[in-house]
């Protein structure tokens, strides 16, 4: 049996990288493609890492490995697009997370140009942003972007946790109260 005190940290914070790997395997997190477009044609990648940033402006985030092409095709381009992916879409959601090229990964998968970035067209949402901002992490960098339009369809959304694929239990059956009715129920009188 291996102990805390068996494995020996070996990243600058002391914390061992597979325990890390496997505490953030049980954070449930969207599932999305993000893409963008060159003269080369269509990009995309799976990312997990999407998440809002701001109302005013509207901003939100997402993270790639600083090796990734698809990073250095989005800087250079400077705009990128999110489809968000739902329950059922698993495969689709493994084809953009598999090594290949553009063309390949777009193959055989209905999508149009939408403000000039490729778009799915059974996307449950689709944000398209400008390039605000990138901050260092690490290994990563993060895009942040301003969104310049932004749509969606009433479908369970596609999560990844514990190292599979999932959505929210009972999403469509149970009716949901804007999160903003909710907030507005705790600080009236």
């Amino acid at each position: 049996m291996t102990t805390t005190s068996d494995i020996a940290p070996t990243t600058e914070s002391g914390i061992d990288p597979k325990r890390f790997r496997d505490l953030m395997a049980r954070v449930c997190a969207p599932v999305t493609i993000v893409t963008t477009t060159d003269g080369d044609g269509p990009h995309g990648a799976t990312a997990s890492s999407f998440a809002a940033l701001s109302q005013d402006p509207p901003l939100i985030t997402v993270a790639f490995d600083r090796r990734s092409a698809l990073l250095a095709r989005i800087v250079a381009a400077g705009r990128f697009g999110v489809n968000l992916l739902h329950h059922g879409q698993e495969d689709l959601a493994m084809r953009f997370a598999s090594r290949g090229t553009g063309g390949e990964r777009f193959a055989g998968t209905p999508w149009h140009a939408d403000t000039g970035l490729p778009r799915l067209d059974d996307a449950a949402g689709w944000v398209t942003c400008e390039l605000y901002d990138t901050v260092e992490g690490g290994d990563h960098l993060l895009l942040i972007g301003l969104v310049t339009k932004a749509c969606n369809v009433e479908r369970p959304p596609l999560v990844y946790a514990n190292r599979t694929f999932g959505t929210h239990s009972r999403f469509t059956e149970r009716p949901r109260r804007p999160i903003i009715d909710h907030i507005t129920a705790c600080t009236s009188d």
